[in-house]
């Protein structure tokens, strides 16, 4: 007799297993791809299917989000919050895959197999939940390295000359163009203290991202202060003195001023950066916003980070070497198209001069950095990203804040749409660096910033530097 309440040939269900190992290792590979199919056919039918919709909705948000926030998706990589947030919900949700792919196993697993079989299947569960977690793992290890890096970078980085009133809702506070120094110190074992070499100032358009660079030589004189500013009434006559010229170029500025007028700007974390960006506006007419200074003395090693970049050598490049004091190099880079350097040709590639002169190195260092912002792409970065990270922090120095990170990100996704334009203040007839004329610099300088207009002439050679970084055998720019 059935017991009592039960009707002949009505038994109640119980939870359905495969009649083999391979069976269950089939339906397990599947869960893992269809989240909850091993639930369902285990007769789990409340569990799988929420665990097949929500895992279908987080799908389609995925698909539906990936091709249209690109914007959102660069936000989170420069938010550390977000990012960190990200990182352990993803951590989370990893967990809880593996558990489900654990558990369907454990479910479906045939009652009377034999030991070997069932040690055999939790291997390869095994390895496939390895598979997966892996690559995840390593997706989130670099998320955090980037909220550090972007932490260790764009926080507690206040000057006294970075702009005021601005906030992430309005970043531009009004202005038509923000201007970025873009600084290339040189702080060897050779040098007492830091000497910006590389001055190139970017001017970008806040509504359309075109962007216009100017590079000043490093030995540009008698560079003057905005007449606003406390250096101004130090230097009226431009930032000169006694003793050796050297020390009164303006590649000497970033590291002069904080010796001689200690916080004579303000608090600030880099207070050279505060009087070589003062003494560039003075220079060019234009108001410096932000800076970024990348220390040559990691470059070699951001370099090797990147796996190398690629150049066009035009001419040999010598490294080591002082043509002043007749030394000789101790090798060449040779001339060539696509030119793969690794980090120690890189860097003598931007900084050698021995047979060259300031103006050929200047173009040669744009290059450099043109070359860079090219190999920058997500599959490298993604690949190499540990190491970058790392080199990143001891190279790269600014003071733009971390709350505007999202308006720079946009601005320079507008400005990928648009060939920048490259001004380069050669020695000439009209110019000359020792004894410069600085109503023609803001006069050319105003001209360059001019909206483009249709079948517009474009600048003499000796003021477009546009052309440098492509192959032409012997022309040394």
């Amino acid at each position: 007799m059935p017991p009592y309440g039960v009707r002949p040939g009505r038994r109640k269900a119980g939870p359905h297993r495969c009649d083999s190992v391979a069976r269950t290792l089939g339906w397990t590979l599947l869960s893992g791809v269809v989240p909850g199919a091993g639930f369902l056919h285990s007769r789990r039918h409340r569990l799988g299917l929420t665990v097949l919709l929500v895992s279908l909705g987080g799908l389609v948000l995925a698909v539906y989000a990936a091709p249209h926030n690109l914007r959102a998706a660069l936000d989170l990589a420069v938010d550390p919050s977000e990012l960190t947030r990200a990182a352990v919900i993803t951590l989370i949700c990893l967990a809880l895959w593996v558990a489900m792919v654990v558990a369907t196993f454990v479910m479906l697993r045939p009652r009377r197999a034999l030991g070997w079989e069932l040690w055999s299947g939790s291997a390869v569960v095994g390895v496939v939940c390895l598979a997966v977690v892996a690559p995840v793992s390593l997706v989130v290890r670099d998320a955090f390295a980037q909220a550090g890096v972007v932490n260790a970078v764009f926080t507690h980085n206040q000057t006294a000359t970075r702009p005021t009133g601005v906030t992430a809702q309005d970043p531009w506070d009004g202005r038509t163009r923000v201007n970025v120094l873009l600084l290339g110190g040189d702080s060897g074992p050779d040098r007492d203290g830091t000497r910006t070499d590389t001055m190139m100032l970017a001017s970008l358009d806040t509504l359309t991202g075109r962007t216009v660079t100017f590079g000043l030589p490093r030995n540009l004189a008698d560079v003057p202060f905005p007449e606003k500013s406390p250096l101004h009434a130090l230097y009226p006559d431009g930032f000169t003195g006694p003793g050796d010229p050297g020390s009164w170029m303006l590649n000497a500025v970033y590291r002069e001023i904080p010796a001689l007028h200690p916080q004579v700007l303000g608090r600030s974390t880099d207070e050279g950066a505060d009087a070589i960006k003062q003494a560039v506006e003075g220079a060019t007419g234009l108001p410096v916003d932000y800076y970024v200074l990348v220390d040559f003395t990691g470059f070699r090693e951001l370099v090797d980070a990147m796996g190398g970049i690629t150049v066009n050598v035009n001419v040999p490049v010598a490294i080591n070497g002082q043509t002043d004091a007749g030394i000789p190099p101790t090798g060449y880079i040779e001339p060539g198209a696509d030119q793969h350097l690794d980090g120690f040709h890189a860097l003598w590639y931007a900084r050698g001069r021995y047979g060259s002169d300031d103006y050929q190195r200047m173009s040669r260092q744009r290059c450099v950095i043109g070359s860079i912002i090219d190999q920058a792409n997500p599959a490298n970065l993604l690949r190499r990203y540990q190491a970058l990270a790392s080199a990143g922090q001891r190279v790269v120095s600014t003071d733009i804040p971390k709350e505007l990170l999202p308006a720079f990100v946009e601005l320079a996704l507008k400005a990928k749409d648009h060939r920048p334009k490259s001004v380069l203040f050669r020695s000439s007839e009209d110019f000359n660096p020792n004894d410069p004329d600085f109503d023609y610099v803001h006069e050319k300088v105003a001209q360059a910033l001019l909206p483009p207009a249709p079948h517009r002439h474009h600048q003499r050679r000796a003021e477009d530097d546009q052309d440098a970084c492509a192959y032409h055998p012997g022309q040394n720019y």
